[in-house]
């Protein structure tokens, strides 16, 4: 039987042509679907600022109002805390029964030694230089304990809220009451084996307990205030014979205050082990964000990382 080839290939030519046109009518129906599951231009803009690259460890920041996380690096992560210790010093002195303020504390040797290296007498803690034997209020020491991270003030009032009859016993009273709150508090990956972060080895936190640990400290106005002071220079300290020793002003060693638009706290640290750190916060508008540092390369890096996890995160919504 003879078969027509040139029929044959017209056949096959007249198929692919109806082929492709199914395929092409299939696109032009299916373009406009793509067109409406674009991503839109905020999705577009939220995806382009990118959260920020920071040097420390771990860090954290959230909306105290919302508690919703707004940056995160190891929030978690179990690491030194410094003088960051002292927010914790400082909230349960000021969660004490009808805690006084105007109080006042006698200066004690312990104190005054303490920061005081006995081999060389260099100082070789951070100190609010305390004069022995003078006394203080104890809203002034909550002053010198934050601004120039007194660690002699941290153990006057470690030593005058714990209970006990001697020295050691009072103060080991005292960081039971602050592992007492970190756990009423529910800070999982807290604890603390001093009263201003000077650690024998089990003093830790996390970026997310501190953050959460300044937000509730933060909603006592006498703490509020004393960690928005740049300087100090109301302090009395009382002489046993009557009348006043004059001390030099106290500086806040947060210089977020100085530098970031809306700062108002919280507090710094830094040691061989914890590096660099801190705690900090600040308000625009209606926002208020906390956030964390731990473990940073540097003290003036610890400021930058900061600035850079605040402005991204009042750049977000919620």
């Amino acid at each position: 039987m003879f078969i027509d080839q040139s029929a044959r290939v017209r056949r096959r030519a007249a198929v692919a042509v109806a082929a492709g046109a199914v395929l092409g009518a299939g696109v032009l129906a299916t373009a406009p679907a793509q067109a409406a599951t674009a991503p839109s231009a905020a999705t577009v803009a939220r995806a382009a600022a990118a959260a920020p690259q920071v040097s420390a460890q771990g860090a954290y920041a959230m909306n105290t109002a919302t508690g919703r996380q707004l940056f995160g690096k190891a929030p978690n992560g179990r690491l030194r805390t410094g003088s960051t210790t002292k927010i914790m010093t400082a909230l349960v002195v000021l969660s004490q029964r009808n805690v006084n303020l105007d109080k006042k504390v006698k200066i004690k040797k312990e104190y005054t030694d303490y920061v005081i290296d006995p081999v060389t007498h260099a100082q070789r803690y951070s100190s609010a230089k305390l004069i022995l034997g003078d006394s203080m209020k104890v809203g002034d020491l909550l002053y010198g304990l934050l601004l120039p991270s007194g660690c002699d003030a941290a153990y006057a009032l470690a030593d005058t809220y714990g209970t006990g009859s001697t020295t050691a016993q009072r103060t080991k009273s005292f960081i039971a009451k602050m592992n007492s709150k970190a756990s009423e508090l529910g800070l999982a990956n807290t604890h603390f084996d001093s009263f201003d972060g000077v650690s024998n080895g089990n003093n830790y936190s996390s970026p997310r307990d501190l953050a959460k640990l300044a937000g509730v400290a933060l909603k006592n106005k006498a703490f509020k205030k004393v960690v928005g002071t740049k300087v100090y220079d109301d302090m009395q300290s009382y002489r046993p014979g009557g009348g006043t020793h004059a001390m030099a002003p106290w500086k806040n060693s947060n210089k977020l205050l100085d530098t970031y638009r809306g700062a108002f706290g919280v507090k710094t640290g830094s040691g061989p082990e914890a590096q660099f750190c801190l705690v900090f916060a600040a308000t625009r508008g209606s926002k208020t964000v906390v956030g964390t540092i731990l473990a940073d390369t540097s003290a003036d890096q610890r400021f930058k990382d900061a600035a850079k996890i605040l402005d991204y995160g009042f750049a977000q919504r919620g």
